[in-house]
């Protein structure tokens, strides 16, 4: 007997949610030692939004939800599936992609969170490609959402630039072929011997909440950012290869790349090194700093909506982060 055809899939609809609030290099530079000139040369930033206080990480994703679904015109009970890429959950448990399943009304369906750190969002669409394709589901709501602000430590001039809050969302359903357009490729990976490189070290069984860990401000961020650097460079520049290579594809076929939006130096060394112009590269960064597992959904929906995906494009997504982790797709649009 043959194994049963898979079933083509696709991104049906986006959606994002950004905070009101706007946190600048000028406000930086009141808070910590640094200045706009040197924020902008080392990172590319110029801003990023901030969570308001009453505000969890349920809260973005629920409004990038209602986006991504009006945008499909779908409803909320036509979904089969949740899954929230994030390391900022509003509790450990219950997770909060239960807290979105109830918020937007959807069905007694499946969701849970997914910890990849910046590569949440392209393992979510990953194992959700992987479902619809066999024929488990039908329609899965794939969020990328951070309230980073909160780990964030702001007497570390080095990391705290770096840091956002947001929420990005992608539906994906059956496709009827390629020419419908379709997720071509993905790609998940992961390296746990560098995990300290990036890391949130309190708050987990390992070293869980104390006062001495809040006085060793181990309840923040720790990122080593020259070995992330020239880590991340690497790992892009491959992942994009190895998604072309697998697809029999060539680095001029791709129209669009939407990388992990962490630095603009690290995107520009890994272009650079690819041979692929910067006006093909959408970079968003300036406006919303690192949102890791939601930078990727965000750029995929302000890109779509401002008309820089056409249909037919070939767009190659890419994001390395904590774990270590890495990950890529191949996307026709």
């Amino acid at each position: 007997m043959s194994a049963p055809r898979l079933r083509n899939v696709k991104i049906v609809g986006t959606g994002c949610y950004l905070p009101e609030k706007r946190l600048t290099n000028f406000d930086l530079e009141k808070m910590v030692d640094t200045n706009d000139e040197w924020i902008v040369q080392r990172t590319g930033m110029h801003e990023r939004r901030v969570a308001a206080d009453d505000q969890a990480t349920s809260d973005l994703c629920i409004e990038a939800a209602r986006s991504a679904l009006e945008n499909a015109g779908m409803e909320a009970t036509d979904l089969d599936m949740i899954i929230v890429a994030t390391v900022t959950p509003d509790t450990i448990f219950p997770s909060t992609a239960c807290r979105v399943q109830h918020a937007i009304g959807a069905r007694e369906i499946p969701a849970f969170d997914l910890a990849a750190a910046c590569s949440g969002f392209i393992y979510g669409l990953s194992m959700a490609k992987t479902q619809i394709a066999s024929g488990v589901v039908d329609n899965i709501l794939v969020l990328g959402a951070e309230v980073l602000t909160r780990f964030t430590d702001y007497q570390d001039r080095g990391s705290c630039i770096l840091f956002g809050d947001g929420a990005g969302a992608a539906i994906l359903s059956p496709s009827s072929g390629e020419d419908d357009g379709c997720i071509l490729d993905t790609h998940m990976a992961s390296d746990g011997s560098e995990g300290d490189l990036l890391i949130l070290p309190g708050g987990g069984s390992l070293n869980p909440p104390s006062i001495e860990m809040l006085e060793k401000r181990q309840n923040y961020m720790h990122i080593e950012g020259r070995a992330v650097f020239k880590k991340a460079v690497s790992r892009i520049v491959r992942l994009v290869d190895e998604s072309l290579e697998r697809c029999n594809l060539k680095r001029e076929d791709i129209d669009v790349v939407i990388p992990h939006q962490m630095n603009a130096r690290i995107i520009e060394s890994a272009a650079k090194r690819l041979d692929i112009p910067m006006e093909k590269i959408f970079i968003n960064l300036d406006k919303y700093g690192n949102t890791s597992a939601a930078t990727i959904p965000i750029a995929i929906d302000e890109a779509s909506r401002q008309g820089f995906l056409k249909k037919g494009d070939l767009i190659s997504l890419v994001t390395f982060g904590g774990g270590l982790t890495w990950a890529s797709a191949l996307i026709r649009w």
